[in-house]
């Protein structure tokens, strides 16, 4: 009975100390699958692992701010300069675009008017990348009564079309600041953009477009230089025409709120008689607020403003005269609006 006792003792003994053995070695194994459990329910309340979470708030940022800059299409940022963003494959633009042309020297004693509206309607797709296919069809209203050299006319008519060619060569970015871009726009004009008599007349502008993030998402550059002759002949008399002009626009815009960009813009052009810059009849400079504001993603709205702060005429009758309006005005004022499709 004393034996029995004794090695069912000894079997207890034994057993507990394999129990007790068991438990040692299972402790760190426990533990590390607790260790797993506590990280995979870390894991589950922030979204992802804590290495894929750093590298989407990172990829956040990053698509955030290209989203930014695609939303600032400069194309249409500086009033009476032209950006040279082309826009991608696929995009389409339709654009309504208002010139409003004011006051010249009168003629005489007595009040005198010079009201001229170019009014564009254009439509622009993008084949490909980085260029862009414009057509436009032009309307051409005026007042003008007592202005020196001029005939009294009063009408609105159709004032011809045009074809705009653009081609970006570089793309501006935060990384790459500078964008570069050229655009050649034939068309055909029905009014002799100053008297007002019917003609019919085709023109070629080249236009070389520029421009710089100054300081990235936040302040641009842009500047055009453009060359234009035009040839043709009055309806009627059948007199022949043949003009030129030379312009250098620059302006600087900021972001002054989240879709709304303000800044100036200086404007020096130059007028010809004869399509190679013959002989020089006229000079100004011009200088006026830009404004651009996105009212949505596809819509906005640029006005642009321009006063002849100084120029000459070099007929010398007019030598001592101010300003330079035998072949431009005192007032240019500019409202285009677009949606993009």
């Amino acid at each position: 009975m004393t034996g029995s006792f004794t090695s069912a003792r000894r079997l207890c003994q034994a057993a507990a100390a394999l129990l007790a053995s068991v438990v040692v070695a299972s402790l760190p194994v426990q533990a590390q699958q607790n260790d797993k459990a506590r990280s995979d329910k870390a894991d589950q309340s922030t979204g992802g692992k804590g290495g894929d979470q750093e590298d989407g708030k990172r990829g956040g940022q990053e698509s955030g701010k290209s989203d930014q800059q695609k939303d600032v299409d400069t194309e249409h940022l500086f009033g009476f300069t032209e950006g040279a963003d082309a826009g991608e494959k696929g995009e389409q633009e339709v654009v309504i675009d208002t010139v409003t042309r004011l006051s010249k020297r009168r003629d005489g004693p007595g009040p005198s008017t010079y009201r001229v509206l170019d009014t564009r309607f254009a439509y622009q797709f993008n084949p490909v990348d980085r260029f862009s296919v414009e057509f436009s069809a032009f309307g051409n209203l005026r007042r003008q009564r007592n202005i020196l050299d001029l005939d009294d006319k009063s009408f609105g008519t159709f004032d011809g079309v045009s074809v705009e060619l653009k081609y970006q060569f570089l793309k501006g970015s935060a990384e790459q600041p500078l964008g570069l871009a050229i655009e050649l726009r034939p068309r055909f004009t029905r009014v002799l953009p100053i008297e007002g008599n019917g003609a019919n007349i085709f023109d070629m502008e080249t236009l070389l477009q520029l421009d710089v993030q100054v300081v990235p998402n936040k302040i641009w550059y842009g500047s055009n230089i453009s060359f234009e002759p035009a040839a043709g002949r009055q309806r009627g008399s059948g007199e022949g025409y043949r003009s030129s002009t030379f312009l250098w626009s620059n302006a600087v815009v900021g972001q002054i709120a989240e879709k709304t960009f303000l800044g100036p813009e200086v404007r020096y052009l130059r007028g010809y008689d004869g399509i190679f810059l013959n002989r020089l009849e006229s000079e100004a400079l011009f200088i006026g607020p830009a404004l651009h504001h996105r009212f949505t993603e596809k819509a906005w709205l640029t006005l642009a403003y321009g006063a002849q702060v100084w120029g000459r005429d070099t007929d010398s009758a007019l030598a001592r005269r101010a300003l330079g309006l035998n072949q431009f005005e005192r007032h240019n004022l500019r409202v285009k609006f677009g949606m993009e499709f």
